[in-house]
């Protein structure tokens, strides 16, 4: 449901840490651990659904906004994500 702007007291500028100061040069990521380290959580840390769900709207984004700066390795099975790490 929409909100009119003025009903907020804190209003910021929507910011992006840079691919290198979150993720490490030698390994390589699901979506998943992308959304918890952006958040500065453990890359294992154990989430509900509805978090992961949320952390999963920064993370694509986030990995879209900085493509460029990425590779991407095809899951072991079709039932596993994706790995992603630095180029």
């Amino acid at each position: 449901m929409t909100r009119p702007k003025a009903e907020f007291d804190d209003l910021r500028q929507l910011e992006f840490r840079e691919p290198r100061a979150v993720l490490d040069d030698d390994t390589m990521y699901t979506i998943y651990e992308i959304g918890r380290l952006l958040q500065g959580l453990d890359a294992d840390a154990e989430l509900d659904v509805e978090t992961e769900n949320v952390l999963l709207d920064w993370a694509i984004p986030w990995l879209m906004k900085h493509s460029g700066e990425f590779v991407f390795a095809e899951p072991s099975s079709d039932e596993e994500p994706g790995f992603y790490g630095l180029a």
